[in-house]
């Protein structure tokens, strides 16, 4: 008979052994942001998309060659005249509700992603119509071909096209949704999602993956996780510490002046899943003055330089690349041409297109991001460049989600409007002139800075109908050209995140986005 010390005892070793195995498959993240905002089709902020690819799914998706390959889909077809394109939806597809993924669903999904990304608002220029055929299929029509059908639908980065309910992608895409039910690997667990503190995802164990192995954002997503924790840890010092611990598993973006420190710990593994990196970039806002002249908005090109950016976020060559090109070194679209004599921090060519424009010196509001080591330098960085380029600068500074809240807003600067933001892209958004969200310059219809140019919507047009690498590599010059004159943005060089994780975190996906099926905690 075991003595009542002996049954404690044993009852003690039974729930170290159950916390053990709940801590086997629980992984504790710290990541680049805190989630306040959880719909990734009313917002293009990463933290936001990363939370997508947790609970939704994709149509198509990009795998690690860059190539298209069906996800929800389980096949289609194209008419010979490239204008009927008829898909069929995979078997076993559910919401996270236990009701079945239909094709009414996936098209409205569509219809509401399209009508806010820059690739959707330029291809349903190009629908004639979208229907569900019955429960699993679904047709496109088009009015004249165009290679952006099934690009779009396997866009991998922000917006992405992820499919929601019928109910819920019928809202209004300038509403924030207020259900989270997706059909993805992982559960939102409503309950335990604390803005400030943590989110929390669960296994969908009715999430039925695809055959293939896992590539890119393609194939099977396999959640070998049982439950995923992303915990707001604004410190990145203490997030580092943290991890060396081992009291978290992975840091997303570790802070640069840390990363010697992971380095030099053997239980600490870096992985650059993102090898094309990301563009930082300055946004002017063309609806308010000064910005709403074109010189002043020139000025910019001449005021900045990227080296001073990269030394001040980056610090590390290692890390960052100056790169002049609007469409990302190393990339077919590459190029200089236009780019000569910006960027180079000209400030007696900026006073003068100053003066030229009239500016009068009234402060521009400048939002300037704290929270995230990756953005905070760059606020005080433009505003001691600008002033020496003749600008007088108001830097305002606030949290990103304050940030991402406010830089949708259209009032005028002293009720709460802007002027200029800065912020980053994955390369994956910014590849072509189509996807490249800030050369959007359809006026309202435009992402948040609201450019209106015809000529540009024009080239960009042409890009979307061209075939030919050769004639589309001419189009992407002439955007980099006209874009020398509109100014929709200025990029200010390329950079790279490794993420850190404890070395027993395996199968992390090289993608443009961070995911969490296909990683193991041993």
């Amino acid at each position: 008979m075991m003595s009542r010390w002996t049954i404690v005892a044993a009852a003690a070793a039974l729930l170290a052994g159950s916390s053990l195995a709940q801590a086997q498959t629980t992984l504790k993240v710290v990541m680049h942001s805190d989630v306040k905002i959880v719909d990734p089709i009313w917002t293009t902020a990463y933290i936001v998309r990363n939370h997508g690819y947790m609970i939704y799914d994709t149509l198509f998706a990009l795998d690690g060659k860059g190539e298209i390959k069906p996800q929800m889909v389980d096949g289609f077809t194209e008419s010979p005249d490239k204008l009927t394109y008829k898909f069929t939806l995979r078997d076993g597809l559910l919401w996270h509700d236990g009701k079945p993924v239909t094709a009414e669903d996936c098209v409205a999904s569509i219809k509401r992603w399209g009508a806010k990304d820059p690739i959707g608002l330029k291809l349903m220029t190009f629908v004639d119509s979208m229907s569900a055929d019955d429960a699993k299929s679904f047709t496109i029509k088009l009015k004249s071909p165009t290679g952006l059908l099934l690009f779009g639908l396997a866009k991998p980065s922000s917006n992405v096209p992820f499919m929601m309910p019928k109910r819920v992608a019928e809202t209004d895409p300038n509403t924030q949704i207020s259900e989270f039910i997706g059909s993805g690997p992982f559960v939102l667990k409503t309950d335990e999602w604390k803005p400030g503190d943590k989110i929390v995802y669960t296994k969908f164990k009715d999430y039925k993956p695809r055959a293939e192995p896992a590539s890119g954002l393609a194939g099977g997503k396999v959640a070998k996780l049982d439950r995923v924790e992303w915990l707001a840890v604004a410190d990145q010092q203490q997030a580092v510490n943290a991890l060396l611990a081992g009291e978290i598993d992975m840091i997303e973006q570790p802070a640069y002046d840390l990363i010697p420190l992971l380095k030099d710990d053997k239980s600490i593994t870096l992985t650059n899943y993102n090898p094309l990196g990301l563009q930082y970039t300055m946004r002017p806002n063309h609806t308010q003055k000064p910005f709403d002249n074109p010189k002043v908005r020139q000025a910019l090109f001449y005021a900045l330089n990227q080296k001073d950016f990269l030394d001040a976020t980056v610090g590390n060559p290692e890390y960052y690349k100056i790169c002049k090109s609007l469409f990302v070194c190393g990339t077919p679209l590459a190029s200089e041409k236009g780019m000569e004599g910006l960027l180079e921090s000209n400030f007696e060519k900026s006073k003068a297109l100053l003066k030229e424009a009239g500016y009068d010196g009234t402060p521009i509001v400048l939002l300037h991001s704290t929270d995230l080591q990756v953005l905070t330098n760059l606020g005080p960085v433009a505003k001691q460049l600008l002033e020496r380029g003749g600008f007088k600068v108001d830097m305002q500074s606030s949290d990103w989600q304050t940030v991402v809240s406010r830089r949708v807003r259209k009032e005028p600067v002293d009720k709460g409007g802007w002027n200029l933001m800065q912020t980053s892209w994955v390369s994956a958004d910014i590849l072509n002139p189509v996807m490249t969200g800030f050369l959007n310059s359809s006026c309202d219809k435009a992402a948040f800075g609201w450019p209106c140019d015809e000529q540009m919507e024009k080239l960009r047009d042409d890009f979307a109908r061209e075939t030919d690498p050769a004639k589309q590599k001419a189009i992407a010059e002439a955007v980099q050209m006209r874009q020398r004159e509109v100014v929709t943005h200025v990029h200010l060089g390329q950079y790279y995140v490794p993420i850190a994780t404890r070395s027993n975190v395996t199968g992390i996906l090289s993608a443009a986005a961070p995911v969490f099926w296909n990683i193991e905690k041993k």
